[in-house]
């Protein structure tokens, strides 16, 4: 059987809470105006030549290589990557 790792029970409530945050402010927003909320769990995709021909864990150490400065000032607090080369598009 495989198993799913679950991220620990306050990330997760912390994960929620800022869903729900980005709903109600979305609801709340009259029509015609733009919402804008600035979290700290991202999902992020990102295609790139220079992700041709490396491991997993070598795109994802490119991408946390860019974002290093932003997760040590807790502006991000979680990342989720999908980093893929263009020849994996379909």
């Amino acid at each position: 059987a495989y198993a799913i790792p679950f991220p620990p029970l306050r990330e997760r409530f912390d994960r929620l809470t800022e869903q729900l945050e980005i709903l109600t402010g979305l609801w709340a927003t009259p029509s015609g105006e733009k919402f804008d909320y600035r979290g700290s769990h991202y999902t992020v995709k990102i295609v790139s030549p220079r992700f041709e021909g490396l491991k997993l864990v070598m795109r994802h150490r490119l991408v946390y290589d860019a974002v290093h400065d932003m997760i040590n000032k807790t502006e991000i607090h979680a990342l989720a990557i999908n980093a893929i080369a263009p020849s994996e598009l379909s």
